[in-house]
């Protein structure tokens, strides 16, 4: 989750798309959760997650703004406790504010696991130490560590796997479904 304005989370998704070894786009209502892909949420949209017997998909919402954001870090984590429950996990990154505090809470009263960035490792230590003092953060880790922490969740939760081309770009697949909201 980024918080940015309308109109720059595309062009962010896309060159991060460029630069980084996973794929990355600005998320789409009906986008299948998978493997090796992050989804950015679109500026002035709420991103959400549903389980759906053909797979997890990312929901977007019009939603009002949560703690000032929309964005907002709680309203996906909320989305993420409800429906994975004990088999969710939700890392706290970087950013100012408290965005995420009250949703990271959520998910381990629900029985995921929680992580927040160390402070040695934010730009700003804001949403991480809101998080903390809050109780919601199980582990604290520095930003080298979080690949190795997350890695072992994805595949528990049932995160499809992009599948690969021998030249190691991803394979034309299905990567949405259509849900009615």
């Amino acid at each position: 989750m980024q918080h940015m304005p309308e109109g720059f989370t595309d062009l962010f998704a896309k060159r991060l798309d460029a630069s980084c070894p996973i794929r990355v786009k600005q998320a789409q209502s009906g986008d299948l959760l998978v493997a090796g892909r992050a989804l950015i949420a679109p500026g002035n949209r709420h991103l959400k997650v549903k389980k759906l017997p053909l797979g997890n998909v990312a929901l977007l919402a019009d939603d009002v703004a949560m703690n000032g954001h929309c964005p907002s870090v709680d309203v996906l984590f909320h989305s993420v406790a409800v429906e994975f429950g004990s088999q969710a996990m939700g890392v706290l990154m970087t950013g100012m504010g408290d965005d995420g505090a009250v949703g990271l809470g959520e998910i381990r009263a629900a029985g995921g696991y929680t992580v927040a960035q160390s402070q040695e490792t934010c730009v700003v230590f804001g949403m991480p130490k809101a998080a903390i003092e809050r109780g919601s953060v199980m582990r604290v880790a520095h930003l080298q560590d979080l690949p190795d922490i997350c890695r072992p969740s994805a595949h528990r939760i049932g995160v499809t796997r992009m599948r690969k081309r021998s030249s190691g770009q991803p394979a034309p697949e299905v990567t949405r479904v259509t849900y009615p909201t």
